[in-house]
């Protein structure tokens, strides 16, 4: 697809229309995967070109009698996290903090309440990181759980590498 055939909504102003054009736009740029144990729910590949989903989020929500994908959304976030990092070389906190931002409004934009979305996020947060790690990408960036000084989660994301292989 051609750039400027992404965008199919044109505005100057804040407007939800041109935001959800960049969440596909995002999409078409990389590859999901919903394969592996990713702590923290969502993670990245080190070269940035697939996006990891925990295996054990659900991809789905109820939303007012309709079913809504989470994939979309956590996309957006780890996509522009990925870039603020790789590009910007910001601080993994100052990175999340844009990318939760844009996650936010990208979740607004598409009808939803923040707070619903937050809240199946918050439900599966706690299992997701502290479940024993399986199955995880040999490529996935640990960035975040380096800056963060996470060396327990470090430490669990060696053992399973090691272990697969």
């Amino acid at each position: 697809m051609k750039l400027e055939d992404e965008v199919r909504h044109n505005s100057e102003d804040i407007d939800d229309a041109v935001l959800g054009d960049v969440v596909l736009a995002l999409h078409r740029r990389v590859k999901v995967s919903h394969d592996f144990d990713i702590p923290y729910i969502a993670g990245y590949s080190k070269d940035g070109g697939r996006i990891y989903i925990d295996r054990h989020l659900p991809r789905t929500m109820q939303w007012k009698g309709r079913t809504v994908r989470l994939a979309p959304f956590l996309l957006t976030h780890e996509v522009v996290e990925k870039s603020l990092l790789d590009e910007l070389k910001l601080h993994y906190l100052h990175a999340h903090q844009i990318a939760l931002r844009i996650e936010r409004d990208a979740v607004k934009a598409a009808g939803l309440a923040w707070r619903a979305y937050q809240s199946v996020m918050k439900q599966n947060e706690k299992p997701i990181d502290e479940e024993y790690l399986k199955k995880v990408p040999g490529d996935l960036d640990v960035t975040p759980y380096r800056d963060l000084k996470d060396y327990s989660t470090l430490d669990r994301l060696i053992k399973a590498e090691q272990a697969r292989g």
